[in-house]
């Protein structure tokens, strides 16, 4: 049995997960814990924000993230493209900068207009 607390909104929930039962879960208060308490344990995934560099920005970089979340063991391979990645000034919150990045069908997009 694992314990975790549900991320996926503010409540945070105890979860119980039965690893040994299929990976049951109690102790959620929504089905979006069910989910999230098997997931976590069987294909961790994250959410990657971090920034690029920005020619002609109010700063040197732009923040970024991705649209969906992308496998956890993916994260540092991501992060590491995103160091050679430079755009150039204006853009617009929502742009996407890389499409399908690592083959993970995530986007990589502005958070900020700048």
């Amino acid at each position: 049995m694992v314990n975790m607390i549900c991320i996926v909104c503010p409540i945070g929930c105890h979860l119980q997960v039965d690893v040994k039962n299929n990976y049951a879960v109690t102790g959620n208060a929504c089905p979006r814990g069910e989910v999230y308490g098997k997931e976590e344990l069987v294909s961790p995934k994250r959410v990657v924000t971090s920034t690029i560099k920005i020619i002609g920005g109010i700063y040197n970089r732009v923040p970024v993230k991705t649209n969906i979340a992308i496998p956890k063991e993916k994260v540092f391979e991501c992060m590491k493209l995103l160091n050679d990645i430079e755009i150039k000034s204006p853009v617009k919150m929502g742009h996407i900068v890389l499409k399908n990045i690592l083959g993970t069908d995530a986007d990589i997009v502005i958070t900020r207009d700048m």
